[in-house]
């Protein structure tokens, strides 16, 4: 079955902020396909990273959006989690073979021939669309319950930025006991920070500066280490850290060789930020020889984990700090990420025109 949606898309990566509504075809339907009214939907920086070609040139006209939170308005014959009305989120990717070894073992993100949620095409040549939308089609392996109660524009940012964090952690074992490092305190690490504490870390907030040190509080974080103004914060926290993850997507003034020095014995150091062009700061090979840590990254992570995150978030009161805006003003909030002025998310509330 073909179903149109309305959305808006860039048309020219040379003007990132000149959203057209359009009309077009959601993938073709199949039967494990689950479709969402949009209600809200989160700018990540991967949204803006895409509309500028910071990561490549995009396929366009191209809509974006990975934290979609809304309510199934249609099921295929063979979904039995959910049915008409329930409240879900989508989050960075739409679909996988289901049959592939990372996807028998609550691995789906990494499954070679997952499709991203936008900017992607489908094994059958259907393009994927994003959330700045009234709809989305997606396999029902990449939907998530919202717990009941939970803000729909408060859970849009922690289908993307919420389970990114998140998932790492837990696979590095972060609780109790740990001690961990936020590095960048953006749109990620904001939500990073929460979570950690909500796991039971003793949370250690790295930024530039002392400008956000209310907020930093505020969120959690035990520690505020500064990196800026030529301190040497890695003699005073040399071997400190159980686990670090860097959250910044760029690489000016990130000291990643200082930062190591900050991670104990066989620690581990996680990059989820992803700068345009997609390389970290040139980094030594002997600077890992002080420690043994060892450097990695993450991507997304699994619906498991998902349903997890959204019910600790909940329990434990993690809650994105947003800035609600309609989604017709989507400029305004690439605008906002571009220039580092928001605070901490942008969330987008659906308010195109229903279609007659």
């Amino acid at each position: 079955m073909t179903a149109q949606a309305q959305g808006y898309a860039i048309h020219d990566t040379s003007k990132p902020t000149e959203f057209k509504l359009i009309s077009y075809d959601l993938k073709t339907a199949e039967d494990n396909d689950v479709d969402i009214a949009i209600e809200y939907c989160g700018v990540c920086g991967s949204d803006v990273h895409t509309i500028t070609a910071g990561w490549g040139p995009p396929i366009l006209p191209c809509v974006v959006g990975h934290e979609v939170v809304g309510r199934v308005s249609r099921v295929g014959p063979k979904v039995t989690e959910f049915k008409v009305g329930d409240h879900v989120g989508v989050g960075a990717a739409v679909w996988s073979d289901g049959d592939c070894d990372q996807c028998t073992h609550d691995n789906e993100q990494y499954c070679p021939k997952k499709v991203f949620t936008y900017n992607a095409r489908y094994e059958n040549g259907d393009l994927a669309t994003g959330g700045y939308a009234d709809s989305i089609r997606v396999n029902d392996r990449f939907v998530f319950g919202i717990p009941e109660g939970m803000s729909g524009a408060e859970a849009a940012p922690l289908m993307c930025a919420g389970l990114t964090v998140y998932s790492p952690m837990v696979r590095n074992n972060v609780g109790p006991g740990s001690k961990v490092g936020i590095v960048g305190i953006g749109g990620l690490g904001h939500i990073a920070i929460q979570f950690a504490k909500a796991l039971g870390a003793e949370v250690f907030a790295f930024t530039h500066s002392l400008k956000k040190k209310d907020d930093i509080l505020a969120m959690g974080a035990d520690h505020i280490i500064v990196t800026g103004g030529g301190e040497e914060f890695e003699k005073k926290h040399a071997f400190e850290l159980d686990f670090l993850l860097t959250t910044v997507d760029s690489v000016d003034g990130l000291p990643l060789d200082k930062l190591i020095k900050c991670v104990n014995i066989n620690g581990t150091i996680i990059t989820v930020g992803i700068p345009a062009g997609g390389m970290l700061p040139p980094i030594s090979a002997m600077s890992f020889l002080g420690n043994g840590c060892h450097l990695g990254s993450s991507l997304l992570g699994s619906k498991k984990e998902a349903v997890a995150m959204l019910q600790l978030a909940h329990e434990k009161g993690v809650k994105p700090w947003i800035q609600e805006i309609p989604m017709s003003r989507a400029a305004e909030a690439v605008n906002g990420v571009r220039d580092g002025s928001v605070r901490y998310r942008y969330v987008l509330k659906n308010d195109i025109p229903p279609r007659a």
